[in-house]
This record gives C-alpha cells, structure tokens and sequence, in this order.
C-alpha cells in the first residue's frame, strides 16, 4: 500500500510541475492581454501550486521513509530467523559427525583400533551422552556470547 500511495504522488507531482511552469511564465512575462489583477491572481495561484509541491515531495519522502522502515523491520526479522537457523545448524553439525563416526561398521574382532567402545555394554548410552554434552556444552557457549 506504502508503493501505491508513492507512485499516486509521483503522479499528481508531475501533473502539477508543468502547471507551475506555465504559471512561472504568465507572471513572469508582460503580456498585454493580462490584466494586473489577473497577474495577481496567478502569482497567488503561483504560491498555491509551490505550496502543493512542497507538500507532495514531503509525503513522498514520508512515504519512502516509511517503506525504508517496513523494508529494515523485515530484513531486522530475516536475520534473527537466519540466526536461530545458524545455531541450529552449528549445534547439529558435531551431532552428525558423531553419529556419522559411530554408524560405519567397523568390526572390533579384527582390529583392536577399530573403535573398542562398540563392544561395550554401554557403548550406546556413552555415545549419545557424548553427543547430549557436546550439545549442551555449544548451547551454554551460544547463551554466555549473548547470541539467544
């Protein structure tokens, strides 16, 4: 809405400017077929036409300002939707890794460096504790930088 009343200002604005030109050329010349007091009267038609000018090019930057406003408020509102999507992210990436590294299937009879803690009996409950702290941990971190 802010858009159509711009664009409907623009448009009287222009339908007025070249009044006020044609206006600036009646008064300005001595021509004999005006009278004085129709000189009068155009100077004082002048006035009013300046008057409506000045009066549309401040609503029209009232109207940009308010646009300009509308236009930070949603970008103000993009990047904190942006910033709560980042800490998610970021707080998921470790996650992925882990349940990456533990999901190949590696097998603990043939080698004793391929990971020893899918043997024990609560391997599975320490490899989700793991990722539980790292999580935890990251969100303390985000909370003491301020960021949510």
């Amino acid at each position: 809405e802010i858009h159509d009343v711009d664009r409907d200002l623009m448009a009287v604005r222009r339908a007025v400017l070249p009044m006020r030109e044609s206006l600036v050329r009646l008064v300005r010349d001595e021509h004999p077929l005006i009278d004085k007091d129709v000189r009068i009267y155009l100077r004082d038609c002048l006035d009013h036409l300046a008057q409506m000018v000045d009066l549309l090019t401040g609503q029209r930057d009232l109207a940009k300002s308010l646009s300009e406003g509308h236009l930070s408020s949603l970008g103000h509102r993009s990047n904190e939707v942006m910033k709560v999507l980042t800490i998610i992210a970021t707080i998921f990436i470790p996650l992925s890794f882990i349940a990456g590294l533990y999901g190949m299937n590696f097998d603990a009879t043939v080698s004793p460096w391929n990971m020893p803690e899918l043997g024990w009996t609560y391997g599975y409950p320490a490899a989700l504790g793991l990722m539980l702290s790292v999580a935890l941990g990251m969100l303390a971190y985000f909370r003491r930088q301020g960021w949510f």
